[in-house]
C-alpha cells in the first residue's frame, strides 16, 4: 500500500509498504523524514517533480534499509517528490525524473505479473525489434543452433547470446582480420598489442586473461583486523604484493544519461579491480572526459566555427557537469580518491566531415593491489557454490552491452534509455568490504571471482562457470521488482554486484562477514562439471539451457575491409605580434585551462594513502599530471599513474597520435621515483574510434601498429586496455558526427619511494636554472596543437618521437636525477606548449617570476618564437639548484640527452621572454586569471553563481600558511613512537563504522601508530550485542557516507543508536564513564551532532545541526586550519598552530544556535571566506568539543594528514619531518587514556 508523508509545503514522501502502517511506524517514519506527517489522501494535486515510477532509486534502497535498522518492517519503497510552484517551469532531469500533474497511490502500486518465456521463431525479427546488434552471421548461427537443438531458442537465450558475444564484451574487431588496401594484415589488433608483453614481459604477472593486469609489487605491511567476522583488533602483517592497472570507458551510457553513465563507469572499473585474480583491492582512480564544445561564452571564437547540434540527449555542458558529478559522487561515496585525470573539448569540420565528441568519451581508470598469491584465478571444480553478493535485480540496463556496440542514435530512444543504469556506491562499498576481508585472510577462500557489468548475470556467471558448467537457481537471485521476467532477471545490468565461486564449507564464514557488513549475499547455484549453462525457474522451466560452447558461440571472425585515405588538414599561419592573443586563447581552452571545477568536488585524500594528487603548491592549484599512492602506511613503496592522449594529432597522422599519447603519459609520470625506471611502467591502451567510416579502420590499424611498435622499442608493455569502436553519433536529419579517433594511454608502475616525487611547482630560489630536455628528436611543429585548435584548425605538420632509443635514454636520465634528489621542480611539455609549462610552474606561487631566453633553441636551428612557445613536442622542463648544475649536466651529457638552459627565477612577478634581443613581458597573475576563468564558468553550473564568483575572487588570496613551533621535532621518536610496534600497549580504542563509512582504515592506523590497540567495530556488532565497548577507552566515529547521506548526512547512522536499545545502551554506558574519550570526524562529526553528544553551554539551547555546504555540493580541498585555545584534550599540544588539513564533505556547515561563545570551538578554518572556509560555517568553525575536552567533533580529516607525504602542501623547510603535528593529537589522546585508567 502507498502512504504519502508531507514535510513543509513542498516536499512529499511516498512510502510503499507491504502492510498497513501502525502508529508506532508513523512515529518512527516521522522522525526519519524530518517531521513529515502521514496523509490520508491517496491522490495529491500537483504538479510534482520526482523519480520515474518504474525505476526504484538507490536513494529509496538506502532509505528502506534505514527503516529496517529502526525496526520498521515491511517498507518496500520510499521516494521524495518536490512540488512545482504555480506558473514555474519545472527543473528536472528527463532521463531520471518526470513531472507528475498529480500523485496517485494507485499509479505506484505495481500491477501485473512477470512476462512468460518467449520462444523465438524468427531470430532476425527479434534482433531488430529488441536492438540486440546481432550480425547476419550471428543470426544464422543462432538459427542453425535452434535447428540442431530441435527447439526454438528462448528469449533469455537469444538475449544472453547477444550480450555475452557483443562487440562490447568480446572485442570482435580487435580480434578480427583487417584487409587494408586489398592486403590482409598478418596481425590482429589484439595480436599487435600482445606483442608488447611477449617482447617486454618485465614484471608482468598477469595480462589479457583477466579484467585487470598485474605487475610484480614489493613486500608491504598489510594492516587489517585479525578476524573480520567479529569485532577484533588490527595488526600488521607482511605480504608480497602485485600491482593492478585498469582503465574502462563508459561512453554510450554517459552520452545518454551522464550522471549514472559516468557513475556506473567508475563503479564498473572499481569492480574490475575487485574481481582481478582471486580478489584485489582498489586504491585510487583516474578519469578522462571528452565532449564537444560547451559554448559557455561567445568569446571563444573557435566554438563559433560549427553550429551546435540539436543534441540527442544532453548538451555538452550538461554532460561535462553531470558526468563529472556522477564519477565523483561514486568515488566519494565508495571511498576511492580520484588523483589524476584529463579533459578535452573539441569539434572540427573539414573534408566534408564533422568531427566532435558528440558521443562522449568517459574513461574511468585506476590502480590497486593484491596479495601475490591471489594474482591468478583458481580453477573451479564440480560441486562448488556460486555466490552473488550485492543489490537486487531491477529493470535496469537491459542490453547495455549490445547497445554500446553500435553508433549512438541507431536505435529508438526507448531501447537506448533501457540500457541506462543506476548507481549505488554505498552498496558496492559493502560488497567490497566482504571481498577485502576475504583477500586479507591468511587463506583466501575465493576460487574465482567476476564483476557484474555488461550482460549482468549472463556474462558474469557464464564466465565464472565456463570451465565446468553450472546450474543457477533463478529463484535464488534477489529481485527488487516482482514483475521482472526471467529474461530481465538474468540479463539486467543492475550494478554493485560481484559473483564468485567458493567451496561449500566456506559459506558459513563468508555469510558471517556479509551479515556483519550488511552486504546482501546469495548462494545461487553450483558448478556442475557437465559444461552446460542452465538457469532453473521455480515452475520447472529453464529460461536458459545451453552447452557452454553454444552459449559463447562460434560465429565467423570479423573482417574489416578499408582503404587508406590521405586527408591533409590545413596548417596554421602565425605572427609574433599576436603572441598575447594566442596565449589568451590557448589558456582559455578547457583542455589547457584550470581544472579546479573538477578537483574541488572529488575526494583526493580518502584511504590516507595519497602521496600525490592534482593540486599543488601554497594555492593548491590543479597542476600535477601524475598521481602517486602508497601501498601501505609506511610511506615508501607505492604506485604512480598518469594519462596521455593526442587525438587532434591523430586526425592528421594516426601513428603519430599513438606515439604522442604514450610519450605524454611517460613524461607525466617521469617525476615519480619508479622502482626500475622506464621498465617499471606498464600501459593500458583504451581505443575509441569511429569504425566502419571510410578510412577510419585503416587509420585505426596504423594507430595500433604504431602504438605497439613504440612501446616495444621503449622496452615496455601494454597488458590491458579496452576498445569502443562505434564512436559515431547519428542524428534524425541524417547528420553524422564522428568522434576523432582516440587512444587514451594510462601508465602505471611501482614506486620505490613515494616521498621523492618531484613537484611541478617552481621553488622560488634565485640560485637555480631551468633546463629544457627534448624527448622528441624532431623539429618543433604546431600541427595537432592547442594553438591550432584555438584557430579552428588541426594542421598536418604534427610532431612525433623520431628516436625511441633517445627518448628512453632521456627518460632514464631524468629518473636518475629523481633518485639522486637533484631536481627542485619538474613539469612536462604537452597541451599548450612550453609557455604553458612555465606559467603552470609559476601559478601556484604568490611571488616570483622567470626570465626565459630562447638561445638554446636557436643553437638547434629553431628560431620561430611561436613554435618555441606553443609546439607540443614531448619534452620535460627541470629546475636545478646552481650547486647541482655541474653534476646534472654531466649526467645528461653522458646519456647523450639533448638539453639546454632556458630560464632562471626572477623576483618580478612576470614571465620575461627574451628572443633575438627582444624582451616580452607576460603578466603571471593576469594570465593565471585567464587560465582559471573557464573553470569559473563551469563551476557556476555546479556551485552556483555566488560561490563560483567567490572562489574565482579568493583562490589566489588564500595561500596555505603554516605556523609550527621551531621546537617541534617532526620525528616519531620525539613522540615516543616507532613504526614497528613491539607489542600491544593495553590502551584500547575502537573505530566505529556503519555501512558507507569509508575512512576507517586511515583512522585505525593513526590510532595504532599513536600507541592504541585498535578494535574494528561495526554498527551491527553494537546492535547485536557482539560488542559492548566496555573494554575500550576511546571511540572514533569515522568519516564517509553512511547510508549514502540519504535523509541527512548521519540520520541513518543515528537511527541505529536511537531505535536499537542494545546499541543505545552501550553508547550511553560508554559516555557515562569518566575514563573515556571520543572523536567524530566528518560523517562521525555529523553523527555526534545528530545524537546531541556535544552541546551548547546553555542547557536549553537547541541541538547543533550540520547543514549542506553553501555551495550545495561536495567540497574537497587541502585547507588551512588554526587551533585556538580550547579544552580539547587531543589538541592541547597543537594550541596556537596553523596547519594544513584535508576536508572532504557535503554537509559540513555548523549551525550553532545561540552565541558562538556558548560553544567550545576547537578548530577554525584559517580563512573565513569561501573556499578557505569550504562550507560557510559561521565564525569559520571546523570543530567543537565538550566542556571537559574529552569529546571532540570536527569535519576536517586530521587522520589523513599525519605524514608530510599525505599533505597537499607542507613547508619545504620541514620536508624531512617523519610526521606532522596532527599525529601528536592522537598521542595526547593515548596518554590521557593511560593516565585515566
Amino acid at each position: 500500500m502507498i502512504t504519502f508523508f508531507k514535510k513543509g509545503k513542498d516536499t512529499i514522501y511516498l512510502v510503499q509498504s507491504a502492510r498497513e502502517l501502525s502508529t508506532s511506524d508513523n512515529e518512527r517514519l516521522g522522525w526519519l523524514l524530518h517531521g513529515a506527517t502521514p496523509l490520508k489522501a491517496r491522490t495529491l494535486a500537483g504538479p510534482f517533480v520526482g523519480p520515474r515510477k518504474e525505476m526504484i532509486t538507490p536513494w529509496s534502497t538506502n532509505a528502506v534499509e534505514i527503516t529496517q535498522n529502526m525496526g520498521v518492517d515491511g517498507i518496500v519503497r520510499i521516494e521524495e517528490f518536490a512540488r512545482v510552484e504555480a506558473g514555474a517551469e519545472p527543473t528536472y532531469d528527463p532521463m531520471l525524473q518526470r513531472v507528475y500533474p498529480r500523485l496517485g497511490a494507485a499509479d505506484f502500486e505495481r500491477i501485473g505479473t512477470p512476462a512468460p518465456i518467449v520462444y523465438i521463431d524468427d531470430i532476425h525479427a527479434y534482433n531488430q525489434s529488441e536492438g540486440l546488434a546481432l550480425s547476419p552471421e550471428e543470426e544464422a548461427y543462432l538459427s542453425e543452433l535452434s535447428k540442431r537443438l530441435g527447439r526454438p531458442l528462448t528469449d533469455s537465450e537469444v538475449f544472453g547470446f547477444s550480450q555475452v558475444n557483443s562487440e562490447h564484451c568480446r572485442h570482435k574487431i580487435f580480434n578480427g582480420t583487417f584487409v587494408i588496401d586489398g592486403e590482409a594484415k598478418e596481425d590482429t589488433l589484439f595480436g599487435l598489442i600482445k606483442k608488447t608483453s611477449k617482447e617486454n614481459p618485465n614484471g608482468l604477472v598477469s595480462a589479457y586473461r583477466d579484467n585487470v593486469a598485474f605487475v610484480r609489487g614489493p613486500q608491504i605491511q598489510q594492516f587489517a583486523p585479525v578476524n573480520p567476522d567479529r569485532p577484533d583488533f588490527f595488526e600488521e602483517r607482511p605480504i608480497r604484493s602485485v600491482i593492478s592497472l585498469k582503465a574502462e570507458t563508459h561512453n554510450f551510457p554517459t552520452t545518454v544519461e551522464p550522471f549514472n553513465g559516468a557513475a556506473t563507469g567508475t563503479g564498473g572499473e572499481i569492480r574490475d579491480r575487485l574481481g582481478g585474480g582471486r580478489a584485489s583491492l582498489p586504491i585510487a582512480g583516474t578519469a578522462v572526459y571528452m565532449t564537444s564544445y560547451p559554448r559557455l561564452t561567445p568569446e571563444q571564437k573557435w566554438e563559433l566555427a560549427l553550429n551546435p547540434r540539436v543534441w540527442l540527449y544532453q548538451t555538452p555542458a550538461e554532460i561535462l557537469i553531470k558526468a563529472s558529478n556522477g564519477a565523483s559522487d561514486f568515488g566519494n561515496k565508495f571511498g576511492q580518491p580520484l588523483i589524476c585525470g584529463s579533459l578535452l573539448t573539441f569539434e572540427h569540420a573539414e573534408h566534408g566531415r564533422v568531427h566532435g565528441y558528440d558521443k562522449v568519451i568517459m574513461l574511468a581508470g585506476g590502480v590497486g593491489f593484491a596479495a601475490a598469491r591471489d594474482a591468478q584465478k583458481g580453477h573451479p571444480r564440480a560441486g562448488q557454490k556460486v555466490v552473488v553478493a550485492g543489490g537486487d535485480n531491477y529493470r535496469i540496463g537491459m542490453g547495455g552491452g549490445a547497445v554500446s556496440s553500435v553508433d549512438t542514435g541507431s536505435y529508438a530512444n526507448a531501447i537506448e534509455l533501457n540500457a541506462v543504469q543506476r548507481a549505488n556506491p554505498e552498496m558496492q562499498k559493502r560488497v567490497a568490504n566482504v571481498i577485502r576481508a576475504l583477500a586479507e585472510a591468511p587463506e583466501n577462500p575465493i576460487v574465482s571471482i567476476h564483476d557484474h557489468g555488461a550482460g549482468g548475470h549472463l556474462n558474469a556467471l557464464s564466465e565464472l562457470v565456463e570451465e565446468t558448467g553450472g546450474r543457477i537457481d533463478i529463484a535464488k537471485l534477489p529481485v527488487g521488482d516482482p514483475t521482472l521476467s526471467a529474461k530481465e532477471i538474468v540479463g539486467n545490468e543492475s550494478q554493485e554486484r560481484m559473483g564468485f565461486v567458493i567451496d561449500a564449507d566456506q559459506i558459513p564464514m563468508v555469510e558471517r562477514i556479509a551479515q556483519r557488513e550488511r552486504a546482501p549475499m546469495y548462494v545461487v547455484g553450483e558448478t556442475t562439471g557437465d559444461h552446460r549453462f542452465v538457469f532453473d525457474a521455480p515452475d520447472g522451466s529453464r529460461p536458459i539451457d545451453l552447452a557452454m560452447g553454444d552459449m559463447f558461440g562460434s560465429s565467423p571472425r570479423t573482417v574489416m575491409e578499408d582503404h587508406t585515405v590521405e586527408r591533409r588538414f590545413e596548417d596554421i599561419t602565425t605572427s609574433e605580434d599576436q603572441l598575447d592573443q594566442y596565449l589568451h586563447d590557448v589558456l582559455s581552452l578547457e583542455a589547457v585551462a584550470c581544472k579546479d571545477w573538477l578537483t574541488n568536488k572529488v575526494d583526493r585524500s580518502v584511504t590516507g594513502k595519497i602521496a600525490r594528487q592534482q593540486c599543488q603548491g601554497e594555492l593548491q592549484l590543479p597542476l600535477s599530471d601524475c598521481g602517486v599512492v602508497a601501498l601501505d602506511y609506511r610511506g615508501k613503496a607505492g604506485i604512480a599513474t598518469s594519462i596521455g592522449h593526442a587525438p587532434q594529432a591523430a586526425m592528421a597522422d594516426a601513428a603519430a597520435g599513438s606515439v604522442l599519447s604514450i610519450a605524454e603519459a611517460l613524461t607525466n609520470i617521469a617525476g615519480a621515483q619508479l622502482d626500475k625506471g622506464l621498465r617499471s611502467v606498464s600501459l593500458s591502451a583504451n581505443w575509441m574510434w569511429p569504425c566502419r567510416n571510410e578510412g577510419e579502420d585503416a587509420a585505426l590499424y596504423r594507430a595500433v601498429e604504431a602504438c605497439s611498435k613504440f612501446a616495444r622499442e621503449l622496452g615496455i608493455n601494454i597488458p590491458t586496455g579496452k576498445d569502443s569502436l562505434s564512436m559515431t553519433q547519428k542524428y534524425p536529419d541524417g547528420t553524422q558526427v564522428l568522434s576523432p579517433g582516440t587512444v587514451i594511454i594510462s601508465a602505471a608502475g611501482p614506486v620505490s619511494n613515494i616521498r621523492r616525487t618531484v613537484s611541478p611547482v617552481l621553488v622560488p630560489t634565485a640560485a637555480s636554472t631551468l633546463y629544457y630536455i627534448d624527448l622528441s628528436s624532431d623539429s618543433l611543429r604546431l600541427g595537432g596543437s592547442a594553438l591550432a585548435q584555438s584557430m579552428s584548425k588541426v594542421g598536418s605538420d604534427v610532431p612525433t618521437v623520431k628516436d625511441a632509443g633517445r627518448f628512453a635514454a632521456a627518460f632514464e636520465a631524468v629518473q636518475t636525477l629523481v633518485r639522486r634528489r637533484k631536481l627542485l621542480a619538474m613539469h612536462d611539455v604537452s597541451a599548450g606548449g612550453l609557455v604553458v609549462t612555465l606559467l603552470e610552474m609559476l601559478f601556484a606561487n604568490t611571488k616570483g617570476g622567470l626570465k626565459m631566453y630562447t638561445d638554446g633553441f636557436e643553437v638547434y636551428g629553431e628560431d620561430d618564437l611561436i613554435k618555441i612557445l606553443f609546439a607540443e613536442n614531448p619534452a620535460i622542463v627541470i629546475q636545478v639548484a646552481d650547486s647541482a648544475k655541474a653534476s646534472v649536466e654531466s649526467l645528461l651529457d653522458e646519456a647523450k640527452v639533448k638539453y639546454f638552459p632556458i630560464a632562471t627565477p626572477a623576483e618580478e612577478r612576470v614571465l620575461m621572454v627574451t628572443h633575438q634581443g627582444i624582451e616580452r613581458l607576460l603578466g603571471i597573475d593576469y594570465l593565471r586569471d585567464v587560465w582559471y576563468h573557464p573553470s569559473y564558468m563551469l563551476d557556476r553550473l555546479q556551485s552556483g553563481a555566488d560561490c563560483a564568483a567567490e572562489r574565482y575572487a579568493n583562490y589566489k588570496r588564500q595561500p596555505l600558511r603554516y605556523a609550527i613551533p621551531a621546537a617541534y621535532d617532526g620525528s616519531l621518536k620525539a613522540l615516543g613512537l616507532e613504526a614497528d610496534r613491539p607489542a600491544r600497549s593495553g590502551v584500547r580504542a575502537a573505530i566505529i563504522r556503519e555501512k558507507g563509512v569509508n575512512g576507517d582504515r586511515e583512522m585505525a592506523y593513526s590510532l595504532y601508530l599513536a600507541g592504541f590497540d585498535v578494535k574494528d567495530v561495526h554498527m551491527t556488532d553494537l546492535m547485536s550485542g557482539r560488542e559492548t565497548l566496555d573494554d575500550v577507552q576511546m571511540i572514533v566515529f569515522c568519516g564517509g557516507f553512511s547510508n549514502s547521506d540519504v535523509l541527512g548526512s548521519a540520520k541513518g547512522w543515528a537511527s541505529g543508536f536511537v531505535w536499537n536499545e542494545t546499541a543505545r545502551t552501550a553508547l550511553q554506558r560508554f559516555f557515562g564513564r569518566p575514563d573515556t574519550m571520543s572523536l567524530g570526524i566528518c560523517n562521525g562529526c555529523q553523527l555526534m551532532m545528530e545524537l546531541g553528544l556535544i552541546k551548547s553551554a546553555k542547557p536549553d539551547a537547541a541541538p547543533v545541526e550540520m547543514l549542506h555546504n553553501r555551495s550545495h555540493k561536495f567540497e574537497s580541498a587541502f585547507v588551512g586550519l588554526t587551533v585556538p585555545e580550547s579544552p580539547a584534550i587531543m589538541l592541547q599540544p597543537l594550541k596556537g598552530m596553523k596547519l594544513g588539513i584535508w576536508v572532504a564533505h557535503g554537509e559540513g556547515r555548523f549551525k550553532l544556535p545561540g552565541a558562538l561563545k556558548d560553544y567550545n570551538v576547537a578548530v577554525r578554518y584559517s580563512y573565513n571566506a569561501y573556499p578557505g572556509n569550504p562550507n560557510g560555517s559561521t565564525g569559520a568553525v571546523a570543530g567543537i568539543c565538550s566542556a571537559d575536552g574529552r569529546h571532540l567533533a570536527m569535519m576536517p580529516h586530521l587522520e589523513r594528514a599525519i605524514f608530510p607525504w599525505q599533505c597537499g602542501f607542507y613547508p619545504r623547510n620541514r620536508r624531512n619531518d617523519e610526521c606532522t603535528p596532527w599525529l601528536a593529537a592522537f598521542v595526547a589522546a593515548r596518554r590521557w587514556c593511560e593516565n585515566a585508567k
